[in-house]
């Protein structure tokens, strides 16, 4: 089955042209990469699979089927920069997306388990390193366990030793079955 198919995908921002005909398909349990430089379009795209931004031209569908916003929660997404409240912690900015997203906040020890940062669970989020915060996003994406993730850039920034987290974090998540979906300007 295919998680996402998109055809002919098109988004102008007036004059200038982010996505001219895009088509793809993201097989079940695969780890689907989106390759380009900087400003090439892919966060854009993401964006509009995940309806945040509309499309000028084209269709996509996830699951097999026109989007609705139920199939947009089968999906835990990290796009551009995590946005946590810096005086607060790791478990209490976890509480407040799985609010968001209505589901989850049970799920918050697992989370921080499987993204290694159950020992500063109660740190503020502003004493975290730029790996941590992003491992913490990751894991606002997993609340709640989804079968799909839409990761947006999430080496970005990130030292090699942070890289390789990440890195070994998605293998970990594929070999367990998720399709992930990732965006990214660097080609290893």
């Amino acid at each position: 089955m295919s998680i996402l198919k998109v055809e002919n995908l098109i988004k102008d921002y007036g004059k200038i042209r982010a996505l001219n005909g895009i088509s793809f398909s993201v097989p079940a349990g695969s780890v689907f990469g989106i390759l380009g430089p900087n400003g090439s379009g892919k966060t854009t795209l993401l964006g509009i699979v995940m309806s945040v931004l509309k499309a000028t031209g084209g269709t996509y569908q996830l699951f097999g089927e026109v989007p609705t916003d139920d199939h947009r929660k089968k999906i835990g997404t990290l796009l551009e920069t995590p946005n946590f409240y810096h005086y607060l912690s790791a478990v209490q900015n976890l509480k407040i997306s799985a609010a968001i997203k209505g589901r989850g906040e049970d799920d918050i020890d697992r989370v921080l388990e499987v993204v290694n940062l159950t020992q500063r669970k109660n740190s503020p989020f502003s004493t975290f390193s730029l790996g941590m915060k992003q491992r913490l996003a990751i894991g606002a994406a997993l609340l709640g366990n989804p079968d799909v993730l839409v990761f947006d850039e999430p080496t970005n920034g990130l030292d090699p030793v942070g890289i390789a987290e990440i890195r070994s974090l998605i293998k970990r998540l594929s070999q367990e079955g998720k399709t992930i979906i990732m965006a990214s300007h660097l080609l290893d």
